[in-house]
């Protein structure tokens, strides 16, 4: 690909598409290209290197993969983190190329709430009546304009190419309208337009920071839950829209980080064996090839190694029985076997669905298959098939991902309240299940990656209510005794919750409850 629209505001590689004429001037050095064309240009233009025909129909290809991960995300139902890589090798993208088309991708599915709100403004009807390819094309170039480093011709000029190239001369037409009125005012200024007059504090903040209004006032409601002040929003939104740092874990007694460190990662501050990646393909590793080395989010790796930590009172570990009850797609409880493996204990792997089972065997693939099985089946129906039969027990169960909003940019606009509601029946029987396959005496750690009161101090308030046989642990001591600093701070009323603007990991939950002898 071309320099246009990867640096600053020099690079003058990529011409307006569609624009008039300029006025010209007398004096001074040709205009005259070297095939004889006069480009009537201000000053602070240079020439294309390409022919006008070329220019505008051309769809370069870092463009085209941020494209084609908007339209997978919005017409198949497609998570864009596994699209995404799938699309970079298919269209072979150096590392720069790479990073431009996540950032492009990533950043116009974080930003679709804003960056609709202002096409809605600059469109003359309702976005719904665009064709969806249309509008996808729409917010890559509003992104390109408001906010990256690229210059607004190139933005205009390499959005209506690939508008053309796929679909097709007429909608680039309009497209081109569209984005020039786009591009007339900058972010901030389009923001002031738009909330003039606004006093709704949590309206601000949607469109301010581009999360729906019932996510702002659930979070809001989330921190003053777990005991944070509600004034933390603002930072909690802005860190959901900061690119995350992948972070790598060692499995214990199997894995190493020093290719990762020679390779520029930073060693982890949070949690032993991790690491901060420098980015780059990670699949070049040969530790993350054989699956020794593992992507895997700091707050994860905290709240299995919390499990594993619990002190049951009987001085070893050796000979235990661990159960991971929802363990697609299999990160958690790799990190798990690799524990139980370097302990003298077993772990089982349930998952009900077969695909994700398969998955599940994959991950625990680096680990010996002495330290552990998988389980294909319901995981409401373990407790009664293996009453009392674990040692400690990992309920990490299906929730609505408001934890891990800045890995799944697309996930806010996908979620409703009513998911909320429609996941609680579920996450309560899979806790009550894990109740009853645990032993006397053992441990069930209940995890979600949500900070939602509803999907979290609920549940497990409704459980303990329900059961004298059982008490909370200190899931915030459990989680500070794994990790290096030894005080994250995330503990409150027994329970404990990480955020992505207190501790830069996942928005994870754990409690920890007890089967009292």
């Amino acid at each position: 690909m071309s320099e246009s629209g990867r640096r600053g505001p020099n690079n003058n590689g990529s011409r307006d598409s569609g624009g008039g004429q300029g006025n010209r001037r007398s004096g001074g050095a040709s205009k005259r290209d070297a095939q004889g064309r006069e480009r009537n240009r201000g000053p602070q233009r240079g020439f294309s290197t390409n022919a006008p025909s070329q220019r505008t129909r051309r769809a370069d290809p870092a463009r085209l993969v941020a494209f084609e991960v908007l339209r997978a995300v919005a017409s198949e139902d497609a998570y864009a983190n596994l699209v995404l890589p799938v699309r970079i090798r298919e269209h072979r993208l150096d590392k720069r190329d790479a990073g431009f088309a996540t950032e492009l991708s990533y950043g116009a599915l974080r930003g679709q709430g804003t960056y609709d709100a202002i096409l809605s403004a600059c469109v003359d009807r309702p976005l719904d009546q665009l064709d969806p390819a249309i509008l996808d094309a729409l917010r890559i170039g509003a992104h390109q304009l408001l906010a990256m480093r690229v210059p607004a011709h190139a933005a205009l000029d390499q959005t209506v190419g690939l508008a053309r190239a796929v679909i097709g001369a007429g909608p680039s037409a309009l497209i081109n309208a569209v984005l020039r009125k786009v591009a007339a005012r900058t972010l901030p200024e389009w923001l002031d337009l738009l909330l003039d007059g606004e006093n709704d504090e949590t309206r601000i903040a949607s469109l301010r920071h581009a999360h729906p209004e019932w996510i702002v006032r659930a979070l809001r409601q989330s921190l003053v839950n777990h005991g944070r002040p509600a004034s933390d929003i603002t930072d909690l939104l802005e860190a959901d829209n900061a690119a995350p740092v992948v972070n790598l874990v060692a499995l214990p007694g199997l894995g190493s980080l020093d290719e990762a460190f020679e390779n520029g990662a930073a060693r982890g501050e949070l949690v032993e064996g991790s690491a901060l990646s420098a980015g780059g393909d990670l699949g070049r590793l040969e530790s993350v090839r054989n699956g020794t080395t593992r992507v895997q989010d700091v707050g994860s790796q905290l709240v299995a190694r919390a499990v594993a930590g619990v002190d049951l009172g009987h001085g070893t570990v050796a000979g235990e029985k661990w159960l991971d009850l929802c363990a697609g797609p299999g990160g958690k409880a790799a990190l798990l076997a690799a524990l139980a493996n370097e302990n003298g204990a077993t772990l089982l792997a349930n998952e009900p669905a077969p695909h994700r089972a398969k998955l599940v065997r994959q991950a625990l693939g680096a680990v010996p298959e002495s330290a552990w099985t998988v389980r294909t089946g319901d995981g409401r129906d373990v407790g009664k098939e293996q009453p009392e039969s674990f040692d400690r027990v990992l309920a990490d169960v299906p929730c609505s991902g408001l934890g891990a909003l800045r890995r799944r940019p697309e996930s806010r606009w996908r979620r409703s309240p009513k998911d909320i509601g429609d996941l609680g029946p579920l996450q309560r029987e899979l806790l009550n299940s894990a109740i009853d396959a645990v032993k006397p005496g053992g441990v069930v750690a209940y995890v979600t990656c949500s900070p939602h009161p509803a999907e979290t101090t609920a549940v497990v308030g409704d459980a303990i209510r329900k059961r004298e046989d059982l008490e909370l642990l200190d899931a915030g001591l459990a989680m500070d005794a794994v990790s290096l600093g030894g005080s994250l701070g995330a503990g409150h009323d027994k329970t404990a919750q990480l955020w992505p603007h207190v501790h830069q990991t996942d928005a994870m939950f754990i409690a920890i409850i007890r089967k009292k002898p």
